[in-house]
């Protein structure tokens, strides 16, 4: 296996696992992607360098689309409401909502109401 392969592996991972020790409660908030490269034991240039030669997008874009993941099955599976999915997700309700629309082009409660109704 090529190095480049290995650490984007690696990264997957760890955004994985990040990931869900956010939402578990046992990390406070998300790291940024600098501080991922060196738990990586890589510079974060070339960990950006590698991600976007091996996958051909921005590491951040898969670590946007992770948690997007994460956050519309906590729409549609829980009662929770919106801003208490968005403090899990370490966000002000009101910048989960702008990021959530960006990534999806509708709010959180308009995707939770459109889920229900199929």
């Amino acid at each position: 296996m090529k190095r480049s392969e290995e650490i984007t592996m690696q990264y997957f991972a760890f955004l994985d696992k990040h990931i869900q020790e956010v939402l578990s409660g046992s990390v406070s908030e998300f790291m940024e992607l600098n501080e991922i490269a060196k738990h990586l034991a890589v510079s974060h240039t070339h960990l950006t360098d590698t991600i976007k030669k091996e996958k051909g997008q921005h590491p951040c874009y898969f670590y946007d689309e992770k948690i997007i993941h994460e956050a519309k099955i906590m729409i549609i599976d829980s009662h929770h409401s919106i801003a208490e999915i968005a403090r899990v997700f370490t966000y002000d309700p009101s910048n989960f909502s702008k990021f959530f629309k960006k990534m999806t082009g509708t709010t959180p409660g308009t995707f939770r109401k459109n889920s229900r109704s199929i």
